[in-house]
């Protein structure tokens, strides 16, 4: 397995696709459990039968907070942080857009790209990425969603 690349490398990438995951399940527990979690149990959601008459997709779909959720922790599962990372932490989106649902046992991955590497101080840096869901067998995606990250890097000790 390579090593992630380093602060360094990543002020070198911008403009780069630092990699793509592998392919996730999004099956109806996950749903379910998505629901029950932040209390959006919707029919659209939840309702296979009812979702199988009346949908216009004929299927339950994933919340699409769901599939942004999914960014977070496979972006880390990917490697795409730098080493040296002390930590990392959300600092907010600066554009979504729901393109696609899933519908449940879909399967999605992750494609992500650098947009921007910016110094926030000595070891802070801002990382915008470009992340695109993916839906297996669709042409178009479920979302785009440009995310920001502030990375702390870890210091040497004297």
């Amino acid at each position: 397995m390579d090593l992630p690349p380093t602060f360094e490398q990543l002020r070198g990438m911008v403009g780069e696709e630092l990699g793509v995951s592998e392919w996730i399940q999004v099956d109806q527990t996950m749903i379910n459990q998505f629901a029950e979690c932040t209390r959006d149990r919707q029919w659209i959601h939840v309702d296979a039968e009812r979702a199988r008459r009346q949908s216009p997709f004929r299927s339950t779909i994933a919340h699409g907070y769901l599939t942004l959720s999914l960014i977070g922790g496979v972006s880390q599962e990917m490697g795409i942080f730098p080493q040296n990372l002390q930590a990392a932490f959300n600092y907010g989106l600066d554009r979504v857009r729901f393109i696609s649902p899933v519908k449940a046992g879909a399967r999605v991955r992750l494609r992500c790209k650098l947009l921007s590497m910016e110094d926030k101080g000595p070891g802070q840096y801002l990382m915008k990425v470009e992340n695109t869901v993916e839906i297996e067998a669709e042409t178009r995606p479920a979302l785009i969603a440009e995310t920001l990250v502030m990375c702390y890097e870890r210091r040497r000790r004297n």
